[in-house]
């Protein structure tokens, strides 16, 4: 026998969001909206970015609750939901930077780079890229909530749904793969 909506947890909600559930997945939105909404808006002030990326964030959830759900879930449904959220948030502000193509830092009038630190920018840059590509999924997502998102190590934890000791270590053994991979 299903449980209510009401004592189903959010991993519940999200498996039957999986199955085709439209009033399960209602009762997920109406839960975890409030708290992902105050959550975006302390990171982006934009309102109009924050609410392109909380509907960007529940349509990549109804679409890909199957992907939780056949995941074994390992971790929480709202770790989860907020690692969409804030790959949407960071994806959001690339566009915008791409939109604005505003240099980060304006060039001086007088100085012109030399073109062997263009190159070597280039480079790092390329090696970094690649590097990243090569690292495990589970240490570029340590990576990606501790550098990218600014989490510490036990917000970090709560997201990945992992013992804080494995982030600290996952976070370690990715800065020596790096290191050594760009020295």
């Amino acid at each position: 026998m299903r449980r209510s909506l009401s004592a189903a947890d959010e991993g519940e909600l999200v498996r039957r969001t999986a199955a085709g559930d439209r009033r399960a997945f209602d009762e997920l939105y109406r839960r975890t909206s409030p708290w992902l909404l105050a959550r975006l808006r302390r990171r982006c002030a934009d309102d109009d970015v924050v609410a392109d990326v909380m509907q960007e964030t529940y349509l990549a959830v109804w679409r890909a609750a199957g992907s939780f759900a056949g995941a074994g879930a390992d971790g929480s449904a709202v770790g989860w939901l907020w690692t969409i959220a804030a790959h949407r948030l960071v994806d959001a502000f690339r566009r915008r930077a791409r939109v604005n193509n505003v240099p980060a830092v304006p060039f001086a009038d007088t100085v012109a780079p030399a073109a062997e630190d263009e190159v070597m920018a280039g480079r790092v840059g390329q090696e970094l890229e690649q590097a990243l590509t090569e690292l495990p999924p589970e240490a570029r997502d340590v990576l990606r909530a501790m550098v990218l998102d600014g989490f510490s190590v036990r917000e970090t934890s709560l997201l990945l749904g992992v013992p804080e000791s494995t982030v600290k270590s996952r976070a370690r053994r990715a800065r020596i793969f790096l290191r050594e991979a760009l020295s």
